[in-house]
């Protein structure tokens, strides 16, 4: 008889092993256990909960996450995550997860669904009328101001140092004063 198809108190009281801290613990059920990380492909990626930017490694088979830890190449968290970053996987795949943009109309009292596409534009349109209607072009004296206050913009800390020089230059070229970094506060 297999030595593993034993009782493990058996495997344990007769064996090499009488601690349990190897073979007497096993059987053949955990002996073929397989991670679910096995076979996966490792993409690294930045933690999108706050402004620390904590190192992700996330675990990708047949084009579905299996797994989120923390980088222990990141020089910011060395592999560490706090309790929200570990839950990311749960932020991922949660069956509440929402997929489609939702709007509600002014004084409106359901949410409706609406085509990514569609939402952008309306966004684009409100900023253009926003710009056109808050833009301060001089002072009282004359003096040049070209800027529009009826706009601000926070920006997430998650962004690159690139991704945040675009957005700096896109809102200052619109004229907006009013542009911070999440990751600064």
């Amino acid at each position: 008889m297999n030595d593993r198809a034993l009782w493990p108190v058996l495997r344990q009281a007769g064996g090499k092993d009488p601690l349990a801290l190897g073979a007497a613990a096993k059987s053949q059920k955990t002996a073929d256990w397989k991670a679910r990380i096995n076979d996966a492909k490792v993409v690294k990626s930045i933690c999108p909960y706050c402004a620390v930017g904590c190192g992700q490694k996330v675990f990708v088979k047949d084009e579905k996450i299996v797994q989120i830890e923390g980088d222990p190449d990141s020089p910011i968290s060395r592999g560490r995550l706090c309790p929200k970053g570990s839950a990311t996987l749960s932020l991922v795949q949660s069956p509440l997860r929402e997929y489609n943009v939702k709007y509600r109309r002014p004084y409106g009292t359901r949410w409706e669904d609406l085509p990514l596409e569609r939402a952008m534009e309306m966004i684009a349109d409100r900023v253009l009328k926003t710009r056109r209607e808050t833009w301060e072009a001089k002072d009282e004296e004359g003096n040049t101001l070209n800027r529009c206050y009826g706009i601000a913009h926070l920006g997430g800390a998650t962004l690159d140092n690139e991704e945040n020089y675009l957005m700096k230059k896109i809102y200052t070229a619109l004229g907006v004063v009013q542009v911070e970094n999440q990751a600064r506060l």
